[in-house]
């Protein structure tokens, strides 16, 4: 991949004399080279069907902190909106295995990621409701709220059966 021109700060890089929101550098890199790989999936599959899987192209630019609330000014909700389409980009990319609530975390928060996990859990919560995950523990189905480790798995609605197209 190209090294694109970037501004002092480091929040924007220049291509073709356009400024475009960079991904967030405080991303594991393991973690960062899955959401890129969604990405480029989410945009063969928009060429292949359309719109109506642009929703994967959005999750993938939030979840790199490309879109969405800034990734150097951080807030509850922008968090919460991050580590939501983390998770959703990360089990469409990984297509079948689970992930932990600690990957979301580490790609929205960094460094910082441990004090993000009581919100990474809470955000699962709130998607396994809406039917977009679904959590285990020890291979049986879970309340977010089971003490230790818990598993994020894609739910009935995540839209992950077009698979990498």
């Amino acid at each position: 991949m190209t090294e694109h021109e970037r501004t002092g700060d480091d929040r924007y890089i220049i291509v073709e004399g356009r400024k475009w929101r960079a991904s967030d550098p405080a991303i594991p890199e393991k973690l960062r080279s899955e959401l890129v790989k969604e990405l480029m999936t989410a945009r063969r599959l928009v060429k292949k069907h359309g719109d109506a899987v642009r929703y994967r192209v959005q999750d993938a630019k939030v979840a790199l902190g490309e879109r969405g609330e800034p990734w150097w000014e951080p807030t509850e909700d922008g968090r919460r909106e991050r580590l939501a389409a983390t998770m959703r980009a990360l089990l469409r990319h990984r297509e079948g295995a689970t992930i932990c609530p600690s990957d979301a975390a580490r790609v929205a928060a960094g460094e910082d990621w441990r004090d993000v996990m009581p919100l990474a859990r809470e955000t699962a919560g709130q998607l396994a409701e809406a039917g977009q995950v679904m959590i285990s523990q020890k291979n049986q189905p879970a309340d977010i709220h089971a003490r230790g480790p818990i598993r994020i798995a894609a739910g009935p609605e995540l839209d992950s059966d077009l698979g990498a197209g």
